[in-house]
């Protein structure tokens, strides 16, 4: 015979607190009237600094999670944003009226409690009931507590249940807020400037990346969702802000798994007069900053791998890379055939557009990222799939750029910014000729950043971070979906 509890039939249970609701109503106790509360101290402080508030009144307020006693004394576990609190309420301190409809309190229900501080005989600090009053009536119960929220497409769809029955999902997201809070104030100490930049644009450039479209009523035109902050920023830069930096939504409109969503957090920084070299070095003590303000550690612990965050970045080549664990040597590929050729026996696949940088990046996908698990950078990345970055001026071929990879995940990208609109305008020609080929990432021309950059821009360094995955690494989060409050959902009523 099972020892699981039964659950009563859901409907009933739902119709019996609607019936409560309204008998509070009758007697004038509705509880949806009520404005405000006297809450005064949350509960995790007075567990703290019991010695401080034993046997003073307090007012506290949350959620009751559990209920238990029987007769004339009765005890209720109160939660709210700090953690729990047990209340102690008896008959002979609350009265036959208060106490009777402190009986009828349900799981779910919002309340506040007036007593004073004490320690049970079992050691359990709680505060002793004076006076109760229901702030707001659950009128659908949360999940069993035998079974909890497990299903994951319904934590996801309603993450305010989640947070509610799982205590750990609050913890990443407060240290989800911790990790922006402490960029912030990293990037502010180094005299950066937050800025904001639009989101709707006609030109979604600075990554390549299939844009959401839309429309607007009012200019009768038509818009994209931006996919980056990079071409607006570097305006700014233009403009002589010299260090600049957004935390902000984008939005790609490509596949859902386990590390994309079609929108998400990206933070952008652009500093004026340095280069990826200065970006690098940016990148390392911003890392090593915010794992120990916010973990107190620089070493982090993913799925079980240790990753130091404490020791210098690996820094290599892509060619290198290539190198070390496919073993092509791209310094000896001459020509797009010759590298189509070796694609063809590596069985890696590419399209006709493609050419010979395009297919080291496909090599570097297949055979080296799964490999990059401590910090590294990967730099100097064929122009091919750069088109707003400096060349080397020793290789035209490759520009300066970086990937910052952990985990084997591309954690973020920079470069030493194009400056020259005379090159920038070919490379927008040469994206116009990939999209008209099919290539739907590919950048369009944007006349006005010409404008800008033909105004005069300074050597500039640039980056963009992904902070989603940044949170997933610090919190041990296997999906993007945990650290995304509300991640996009199939709708269930298509």
């Amino acid at each position: 015979m099972s020892n699981k509890p039964q659950q009563a039939n859901t409907s009933d249970v739902i119709q019996v607190r609607y019936d409560k609701l309204q008998a509070l109503k009758e007697a004038g106790r509705d509880p949806f009237v009520i404005t405000t509360s006297n809450r005064d101290v949350y509960t995790e402080t007075v567990k703290i600094n019991f010695e401080e508030y034993e046997n003073k009144d307090v007012c506290v307020a949350g959620r009751i999670m559990s209920k238990r006693g029987k007769g004339k004394v009765s005890f209720l576990d109160l939660h709210d944003k700090t953690g729990k609190i047990q209340i102690f309420a008896k008959f002979d301190d609350l009265g036959e009226e208060e106490y009777g409809f402190l009986k009828k309190w349900d799981i779910g229900d919002i309340v506040e409690v007036k007593g004073f501080v004490f320690k049970t005989q079992t050691g359990e600090i709680s505060v002793h009931a004076k006076a109760v009053r229901l702030l707001s009536k659950s009128l659908k119960p949360l999940p069993e507590k035998y079974h909890g929220l497990t299903n994951t497409d319904l934590r996801y769809r309603q993450r305010y249940v989640d947070l509610i029955m799982n205590p750990e999902v609050k913890d990443t997201f407060v240290t989800r807020s911790k990790i922006i809070a402490a960029i912030r104030r990293y990037l502010d100490a180094q005299d950066f400037m937050e800025v904001e930049t639009p989101m709707l644009v006609a030109n979604a450039g600075g990554a390549a990346a299939r844009p959401f479209l839309t429309h607007s009523n009012a200019l009768d035109e038509e818009f994209k969702l931006r996919i980056s902050l990079e071409l607006y920023l570097k305006r700014l830069i233009v403009g002589g802000l010299e260090r600049v930096y957004e935390i902000g939504r984008v939005f790609r409109n490509e596949g859902v798994d386990t590390r994309h969503n079609p929108e998400f957090t990206l933070m952008e920084l652009y500093q004026a007069y340095t280069d990826y070299n200065g970006m690098m070095d940016l990148t390392e003590n911003l890392y090593r900053h915010v794992a120990q303000e916010v973990l107190g550690t620089t070493t982090i612990t993913y799925n079980g791998v240790e990753m130091d965050l404490g020791k210098p970045f690996e820094r290599i080549t892509m060619v290198d890379a290539v190198k070390k664990y496919a073993d092509v040597d791209f310094r000896e590929v001459q020509t797009d055939e010759e590298a189509k050729a070796i694609a063809k026996e590596h069985q890696i696949e590419f399209e006709d557009r493609h050419k010979k940088g395009d297919i080291l990046n496909l090599f570097f996908e297949e055979f080296a990222e799964e490999h990059l698990v401590q910090p590294t950078f990967v730099m100097d990345h064929p122009i091919e799939i750069s088109p707003l970055t400096k060349k080397k001026p020793e290789d035209p071929n490759y520009v300066e750029r970086f990937e910052l990879f952990m985990n084997g995940w591309e954690m973020a990208n920079a470069y030493s910014e194009l400056n020259d609109p005379i090159d920038q305008r070919e490379r927008f020609k040469a994206q116009e000729v990939l999209l008209a080929q099919g290539d739907e990432e590919a950048n369009t021309t944007d006349e006005d950043f010409l404008n800008a950059l033909e105004i005069g821009m300074p050597p500039t360094g640039g980056i963009g971070y992904g902070i989603d995955r940044l949170t997933m690494l610090f919190t041990d989060s296997p999906a993007i979906r945990d650290v995304l409050l509300f991640p996009t959902m199939k709708s269930l009523d298509k």
